[in-house]
């Protein structure tokens, strides 16, 4: 334990420079965070003592948690805000008995990896994972200690090996999942193009959610007329020849919520509206952004769910090892009658009333 507690030391000491270009927003910026870690990495080296308390050992109601998110994007930004007033809503507030130290990988699993380590150095007393290779780096930074790991916006928990075939935690980590609503976008999708034939899907090779995902859509999409068409991208900058290449196969584009194809969303709507074919989007934020509709989750709603989860944690209430993972299990419809105008698109009269919300403008943030 002592070798690897120094290892991650070094690692963290050596990541500063990496962190300080991160673009941390919120609590404070990445350089800020690095030097923050420095100096929390050179008292647990003085002290002599294991870092990794985790929660149960803080000072009497007063928390720090580390939040390490994937990258920038609304989706992602409305988990974090969720979750913090879901500590909010259980009387953990952030300024006055609550510290955060908030850092974004920018869409890099290193930095994820080395913010996850820097925590453990910390000695934070919890942290709170945003997407899936957050999580899994979360998990394997804290293996050996008693820090928590709360995650969200995490698709399938198990197939990223963070949790076991019955919802139950494969050690001290637990969250939400914000699994699509697959079936009902389809279904979705249908009602809009009822003569389309093929859907096509980008997803990142290295994201096991968006592999998952797309198996899915594969599974479910004859029982609707559907041949799915994917292409697997291993970057950001792959997304826009993906796009390209794509919208000359297939009758629309189905977005999910794969980290690096929704940080290129306008990529691929620049592609998809030049071509006529409409992009349909996984939650709200893509619809905003250009999507035409999405059968979709509330990002903000699964913070909240999340940060309560970790208020129980926090407060000894629970512990997460032996806490399932919970999800959002009813989507909602979400409208963009901009987008579909764009391209001469005429929605189901329906969908003005039944949307859960609508937006008569392109919104891009």
């Amino acid at each position: 334990m002592k070798k690897k507690l120094m290892a991650a030391l070094l690692t963290a000491a050596m990541a500063v420079s990496m962190l300080a270009g991160c673009g941390n927003s919120g609590s404070g910026d990445a350089s800020q965070t690095a030097n923050d870690t420095v100096a929390g990495t050179e008292t647990a080296s003085a002290a002599g003592t294991e870092t990794g308390s985790g929660a149960g050992n803080a000072a009497e109601g007063s928390y720090t948690v580390g939040i390490s998110q994937f990258a920038v994007h609304g989706s992602l930004d409305n988990c974090r805000e969720g979750f913090l007033a879901g500590l909010a809503e259980e009387g953990i507030v952030e300024g006055e008995n609550l510290t955060v130290d908030y850092v974004n990988a920018q869409a890099d699993t290193g930095t994820a990896a080395l913010t996850a380590d820097n925590f453990v150095a910390k000695g934070v007393d919890l942290i709170c994972a945003i997407a899936t290779p957050t999580a899994m780096a979360a998990y394997n930074s804290t293996m050996d200690t008693d820090i928590p790991v709360i995650y969200t916006a995490v698709s399938d928990p198990v197939e990223a090996g963070l949790a076991n075939e019955d919802g139950s935690p494969v050690g001290n980590i637990t969250g939400t999942s914000d699994a699509l609503a697959v079936d009902a976008q389809l279904q979705m999708i249908r009602e809009v193009l009822p003569d389309a034939k093929k859907i096509g899907i980008i997803y990142t090779t290295s994201e096991a959610n968006s592999i998952s995902t797309v198996a899915e859509y594969e599974a479910l999409a004859p029982d609707y007329g559907f041949e799915i068409v994917s292409t697997g991208v291993t970057a950001m900058s792959e997304v826009p020849l993906a796009a390209a290449d794509m919208v000359s196969k297939v009758d629309c584009i189905s977005n999910m919520t794969d980290n690096t194809v929704v940080s290129a969303l306008q990529s691929v709507l620049e592609e998809a509206n030049n071509a006529g074919i409409p992009v349909f989007g996984s939650e709200v934020e893509q619809v905003k952004a250009g999507c035409v509709a999405s059968m979709g989750l509330e990002y903000y709603e699964l913070g909240i769910q999340t940060g309560r989860m970790a208020a129980k944690v926090l407060k000894g209430e629970a512990k997460a090892s032996e806490m399932n993972y919970e999800v959002i299990t009813e989507p909602s419809l979400y409208v963009n009658f901009a987008a579909a105008e764009k391209i001469n698109l005429e929605l189901p009269e329906n969908y003005a009333e039944d949307a859960y919300q609508t937006f008569d403008e392109i919104i891009v943030e």
